[in-house]
Formats: C-alpha cells, sequence, structure tokens
C-alpha cells in the first residue's frame, strides 16, 4: 500500500513538473473590428462589426457585404464562416462583411403603415426612410472613407429582407447584388409589392444580380409573395439584371437564412477545384 502511495505521488510531481516547465500563451481570435458610427439621421450611435479577409490589406480594395441584422448575437459570425468559407472553396474573392447591430428593427426595416393592428403590434414602426438615409448618406461613405472597397452587397432576411426589397426598388444604385431572404412583403397590406411594377419601370437597367428565397415550411402569404416579386422582377425586363430565386424545400422562417445564402453564393460563385 505504501508503495501505490510513493508511486502515485511521484507521477503527480512529475506531471507537475511537466506543466510548469510548458508555456502557455493566449492571444485574442480577431477577425475584424469592432466600430461605432455617430448617426445624425438617427440620433443615435450604431454599432459596426466588420469582417476582414485574414491577411486583410489597406492597400488592397474589396467587395464589401453590408448585412442587416448584423449583431454578434444575430448573423454577423455565422455569415462572415460562409464568407470565408465561399472564398477557400469556391470562385468568391476575398470579401469584407459589415455587420449593422440592431437598435430597433422594426422601426428600421418598416415604412408607413395606417393600418391599426400593425401600429398597435409594432408601435415605433414606420422609419425606413430614415434608416435607408443612414445608409446612403452616412454608413456607405464612412465604410469608403475608411476602407477600399468594389462591389457592395446587401443581404436581408424577413423585415430585413422588407427593407432591402425597398431599397432595391426605390434605390437600386446603393448596391450591386441584393440578397432578399424570406422579405416580409405582407406589410401594409402588401403596398409596396402593388408598386413593385411602376417603381421598377423607372429603374435604371444596370448590372445588377438579384436573388429571392423563401422556405417551403413558411407562412403561405410570404411564400405566396416572394413567388409574385419574383415574377414581377421577371416581367420588368432588365437586361443587364442576373436574377435568381429559389424555394427552399426543407427550410421554414426560422432556419432559412444560412442554407438560403449558400445557395445564393453558388450561383455567383461556381465551386473551384483546390489549387
Amino acid at each position: 500500500m505504501i508503495k501505490k502511495i510513493v508511486l502515485a505521488c511521484s507521477i503527480m510531481f512529475l506531471v507537475n513538473c511537466t506543466l510548469s516547465a510548458q508555456t502557455i500563451t493566449a492571444k485574442p481570435l480577431t477577425i475584424g473590428e469592432v466600430r461605432t458610427i455617430k448617426s445624425k439621421t438617427l440620433n443615435e450611435d450604431r454599432t459596426l462589426n466588420i469582417y476582414l479577409p485574414q491577411g486583410y490589406d489597406k492597400t488592397k480594395s474589396y467587395p464589401v457585404i453590408y448585412l442587416l441584422d448584423g449583431s454578434m448575437n444575430e448573423d454577423f459570425i455565422h455569415v462572415s464562416g460562409l464568407v470565408q468559407f465561399f472564398n477557400l472553396m469556391y470562385a468568391m474573392p476575398e470579401t469584407m462583411v459589415v455587420g449593422i447591430a440592431n437598435t430597433d428593427r422594426k422601426r428600421d426595416f418598416t415604412f408607413h403603415t395606417d393600418l391599426k393592428d400593425l401600429q398597435k403590434d409594432y408601435p415605433t414602426t414606420g422609419h425606413s426612410d430614415k434608416f435607408i438615409t443612414f445608409l446612403e448618406k452616412e454608413l456607405k461613405p464612412y465604410v469608403e472613407s475608411q476602407f477600399k472597397t468594389t462591389d457592395k452587397y446587401l443581404f436581408g432576411q424577413s423585415l430585413g429582407g422588407l427593407v432591402a426589397t425597398e431599397i432595391l426598388l426605390k434605390k437600386p444604385d446603393m448596391f450591386n447584388n441584393y440578397f432578399i431572404i424570406s422579405p416580409s412583403l405582407w406589410w401594409d397590406d402588401e403596398s409596396l409589392l402593388k408598386q413593385a411594377p411602376q417603381l421598377l419601370s423607372k429603374s435604371p437597367d444596370t448590372k445588377k444580380f438579384v436573388y429571392v428565397s423563401v422556405g417551403k415550411g413558411e407562412h403561405p402569404v410570404m411564400v405566396k409573395d416572394a413567388e409574385t416579386f419574383y415574377d414581377v422582377l421577371k416581367k420588368a425586363g432588365k437586361k443587364n439584371w442576373t436574377l435568381e430565386y429559389k424555394m427552399m424545400e426543407t427550410d421554414n422562417h426560422a432556419t432559412i437564412l444560412h442554407r438560403s445564402l449558400y445557395e445564393g453564393l453558388v450561383k455567383m460563385f461556381p465551386y473551384q477545384e483546390p489549387k
């Protein structure tokens, strides 16, 4: 028994000596930056979560994705990982992600409505015009003053898809590429969807990629509206617009975003053999 105790103590002594001889270091794992921009339009500070490609070079120019719902506890991390994967395995160039953290998404992503039930359920609603001005006049100029950028993308889902649709229809040249996932076109009795043909008739036919998707497991109105919107886009006859539509057969409103963005990016960036 005494021999066993001595042996156990000897082993513990050797393990402790080994551990104490090791140099254990730790440093932060950094994938980008967190910045704060003061918005005069919104009269508040807005947090930006910015993913920078590995080996980021400030002398180079990069495409930039503006990600709605871009808080750390929302879509910023998984979308940044998707972008890194597409650069690694597909033909996507190194790309920045600017995640726009939310303060009040119902306020920012919806336009005015006179419908009383929506006013009751969304008491701060109806200020997408200010948010769009913030994007156009403050956020984009700020990003472009800090980083060299090329193509601009907008990613939005649900109410984020609603405001992304509003921008596409009213200020289409703000972005080159639009990923509109499960847009809440039911808002205000589908008024934006009803205006879409007229608004598109005024849009310039400049080069653009527009991807629309919806989940088969979503509310039937959501599915119908997404399909109708895609049909309206096709009938607009924009020769320089590349249009894509994807019904996500196994997804609902909660699960669709990541897989749908993957399918949309595949349309733009085909698989490439590893070098």
